[in-house]
Formats: C-alpha cells, structure tokens, sequence
C-alpha cells in the first residue's frame, strides 16, 4: 500500500493557522525563518512527534510530544482526503484524545482566524503533492490547556525531513504494507528519524535524518530494531556510559560526614 498521514488535533492546526494569521506577531527567530516568504504559508500536512529517551531505547518506550507542521507556499489541490482513525501502536499520539476535547475525530477543521477559508490539510494517503513548495515546519507541543503553537524551523534538518518523506513514499508505493509517518527525536543520541510505523509488530522502519550520529548513514533505510542497537553500541553512547559509571565512583567513593 502507501503511507498515511493521521489527522492532528483539531486544537493543535487551530494552533498553527492562528499563529500564521497575517496580523499574527511571530517571535523574531520565527519571524526570520519567513523572512523571504512573500506571504505566511499553509500547513501542508503534519507528522506527529515522538520522543525516545535513554541510552538503550525501545520504541514501545516513545511517548508523543505535539505535532510537527510541513509548511507550504503552493497548494498541491483544492481537495484532500478524510483520513479514518489511525491504528493504534506505540505512544500513538493520532486525533484520538485532542480530537475528543475539540467535538470528536470526524469534526472538520478548523477554519483559519476570524473565519477565513485555508487549503485543506492534507490526510490519508501520502503523496509527494506540495513537497517542493515546503518553507518551513511549525512546532506545536502538548500544553496543560491543550496543543500550543511553539516556534517555526527551517534549514538542513527540514530539507532533511522532506527527502526522508519522498524516499518513504518511493519505498513504500505499491507494496501491500502500510505505513505510519511519525518524527522520532533520541535527545540522548542526538539524533531524529522518519519512523514508519508498520501495522504489525516488527514492521516499523527508522529513516535517520541528517545530521546522523557518529557510525549511523543518513538516509539509509533499517528496521527499527537494528538502528535502535546500532545507536546503543555507537561510540556516543559509550563514552556517555563511562561518564555516567565514572561519575557514580566518585561519589560513592566521595566520605560521609558523621554527625555526632
């Protein structure tokens, strides 16, 4: 089969759309990602982001942190795809709980601020549609209230991100699979990949994304499990274990004071 795009939270593209209203004051590093845009672009579709941590991570351990915008200046159609509700998996993060606080999942999208038609977002399947026209990607994080626009991005790591779609979608059309994309982050690794999240155990694929840590190619596609390993055996990882082991024999070696 194909990829296929999940519907964010409504609260979380009402989020995007507000902070690109043209009367919408953005940050000064936001504002400079825009900086040659003649006008504010629109969502194109948006990549639910995960968050794996510790030195020897597991994807069952990823917990969803908020949702991450593809920005467009060029509308790839007038009309997109209503998207059912994704498969569930691990730390999925899909409409299901944003969209129960904002009137269920099949509830429309929003309109844009003050009542205003935007582009559709585009769900279901994926197509390389509107790539070439991607600017920048808003950030939106999971507040106490809600989903809560965070800052806009742009550069190597978003030009990254889009290759990383288009060879997905060229690996995956045509096959019987299906397949999820999502944003991995590995803070402790400082490293992110294009999950593909399969519909069977054992199925996900990472695509690392540049740049790539030290003895991880960029853009070479592995199943999950085999990256993950790569990563806890990478020279990164290892030093940090021999800081963490060192720092414990130091304090443990460190007197205790004694107090009469």
């Amino acid at each position: 089969m194909t990829l296929h795009l999940s519907r964010p939270p409504a609260g979380a593209l009402r989020a995007v759309l507000r902070a690109l209203a043209p009367e919408a004051e953005l940050s000064p590093p936001s504002a400079t990602v825009l900086r040659h845009s003649v006008d504010r672009p629109r969502p194109l579709l948006a990549l639910p982001v995960h968050a794996l941590h510790g030195p020897a991570p597991r994807l069952t351990g990823a917990d969803c942190t908020g949702w991450r915008f593809l920005l467009s200046e060029t509308a790839p159609g007038d009309t997109a795809p209503a998207a059912p509700a994704a498969p569930g998996g691990h730390g999925d993060c899909a409409a299901g709980a944003g969209a129960q606080a904002q009137g269920g999942a099949g509830a429309a999208e929003p309109r844009g601020e003050q009542g205003r038609e935007h582009a559709p977002l585009t769900v279901g399947e994926f197509t390389e549609d509107g790539l070439d026209g991607v600017v920048a990607a808003a950030e939106v994080v999971d507040g106490p209230a809600g989903p809560v626009f965070s800052h806009l991005t742009a550069g190597p790591f978003l030009d990254s991100t889009v290759r990383a779609l288009r060879q997905a979608w060229q690996l995956t059309h045509g096959t019987p699979g299906r397949y999820e994309p999502r944003l991995l982050s590995l803070p402790e690794h400082y490293a992110s990949a294009l999950w593909l999240h399969g519909a069977q155990p054992g199925e996900d694929l990472l695509v690392p994304l540049a740049p790539a840590p030290l003895g991880v190619a960029a853009h070479q596609v592995l199943p999950a499990a085999e990256l993950l390993a790569r990563l806890e055996r990478s020279p990164a990882a290892a030093a940090r274990s021999a800081v963490v082991t060192a720092t414990a024999v130091a304090t443990a070696a460190q007197p205790t004071a004694l107090i009469g």
